[in-house]
């Protein structure tokens, strides 16, 4: 059984698969700090100072330490039940930018790889008593 996983591991497509998710993962964290740290505070300035962070509504009862408390992240750990649509909107947006990224790079290696050409089909090689039949059978047409 070890052998037969050590050959599943090993085989291009699953070593492949596994770059990728690292990959994935480190690309992932980038966009987030490019939403959370440049496009968020852009889309807040242009709509007045709005912190998407902070967009929140408190659906239970808040802690007396935490009263009148607008930190999302605070309330949350608290343990406060929140509909954070706020931090909905900003992975909304990380998931336009991944998405938008990826088709840009299929786009770009779909244009960069040769296009498959269809090969063409070689006329098969009748074998003699085929051909001589088809002979045969045009000459008593002709009849």
């Amino acid at each position: 059984m070890f052998k037969e996983f050590k050959a599943f591991v090993l085989r291009g497509n699953v070593l492949d698969l596994a770059i990728a998710v690292i990959i994935g993962a480190a690309f992932g964290k980038i966009v987030t700090s490019l939403t959370d740290d440049i496009i968020m505070p852009i889309i807040g300035k242009v709509f007045g100072g709005l912190d998407f962070s902070s967009c929140f509504v408190i659906l239970g009862k808040v802690p007396s330490a935490l009263a009148g408390s607008s930190d999302y992240v605070a309330l949350k750990k608290a343990g406060v039940p929140l509909l954070g649509y706020g931090a909905f909107i900003t992975a909304a947006v990380n998931f336009v930018i991944i998405a938008f990224i990826i088709f840009m790079i299929i786009r770009a290696v779909n244009k960069a790889m040769p296009k498959a050409e269809e090969a063409p089909v070689e006329a098969a090689v009748e074998p003699a008593d085929i051909a001589l039949l088809r002979e045969i059978r045009d000459e008593l047409k002709k009849r």
